[in-house]
């Protein structure tokens, strides 16, 4: 178990590191500066400020103090708006991204998985068909168009639920519909394909030979086997979300990371890129790593680790 966990460790500091060297020169591959827009100023002001932010500095000279703040998890104050830190961004924003995450999460997962296993118990049949339409509509729909749709519906024509802002309950209502949409239909469609395959395996005949009920047979037998698809899934899905969808936030005025991080790209503010790229990317292999775990927890026959011999 230990050399597994090492391994996992070494493989996710290595895949880190690629992933802020790639963001790093990326950036600068791009035509253009953050200071385009100050073109106005003098040509002093311009070279205090790329010497503040350490831009007139050799490639490989930005690159290591890009790493010592990728290391240390400082990332300085933001280009655009000097007045605040990347941190203090990234404080902000993770909160609230992180609490619409989590709500659409387990919106998708519940959802998902009970439309997937309604469909598997009623294969062939109305309900099925019906399930599986909603989940096609799911996957084929862009969130983006779901958001216009339920502002245009919910909050114009019937003004029942608000469409900005973020001070109330209300307020999370439509984006997590509108973010939840996806999710749930890849769930479910996963879910109702998995659950038919464990549905005909021998020891689910050997359950219902033994007379035991429908619900213990699903719930205690074969729902533990057909979620290890959906599990795989959710590692990404779950950094995804957690972290900000960004356009939704957008839509939405909601104010989380995805408010940041367009910003930060149309205005080439270097550090709230990095920071972001960073934090997303730290979490994401994070959550990859725990999906490992969820399936030798949900498996004991998969092994992290291969024994001695």
């Amino acid at each position: 178990m230990k050399t597994y966990l090492m391994r996992r460790l070494l493989a996710m500091i290595v895949t880190l590191w690629i992933i802020i060297t790639l963001t790093f020169f990326l950036m600068h591959w791009i035509p253009g500066s953050p200071f385009n827009e100050e073109r106005s100023t003098n040509e002093t002001v311009q070279r205090n400020l790329m010497s503040y932010y350490h831009l007139d500095e050799p490639l490989y000279i930005q690159y290591l103090l890009y790493m010592k703040s990728a290391l240390t998890f400082d990332f300085g104050p933001s280009i655009k708006q000097s007045s605040q830190t990347v941190n203090d961004m990234l404080g902000r924003g993770f909160p609230v991204s992180f609490e619409l995450g989590m709500v659409t999460l387990v919106v998708a997962i519940v959802s998902g998985i009970i439309l997937g296993i309604i469909a598997a118990l009623k294969h062939n049949g109305i309900i099925d068909y019906l399930a599986m339409t909603i989940a096609v509509l799911g996957i084929s729909i862009p969130n983006f168009v779901m958001a216009t749709f339920l502002i245009q519906q919910f909050a114009v024509n019937w003004p029942i639920f608000p469409a900005a802002t973020w001070t109330s309950w209300k307020h999370m209502v439509l984006p997590t519909i509108a973010l939840a949409t996806g999710p749930m239909a890849i769930i479910a469609r996963l879910t109702r394909t998995s659950m038919l395959e464990v549905l005909t395996q021998d020891y689910i005949k050997t359950a219902r030979a033994k007379g035991l009920t429908p619900v213990k047979i699903v719930f205690k037998h074969a729902l533990r086997n057909a979620l290890l698809p959906v599990v795989t899934l959710l590692g990404a899905l779950a950094a995804s979300i957690l972290t900000g969808t960004f356009v939704i936030e957008k839509i939405f005025a909601i104010p989380g990371m995805g408010k940041y991080f367009v910003e930060s790209i149309n205005n080439r503010d270097y550090p709230v890129i990095m920071g972001t790229t960073v934090f997303y990317s730290t979490f994401l292999i994070i959550m990859l790593f725990l999906v490992d775990i969820a399936y030798g927890i949900l498996d004991p026959r998969i092994k992290l680790y291969k024994k001695e011999g």
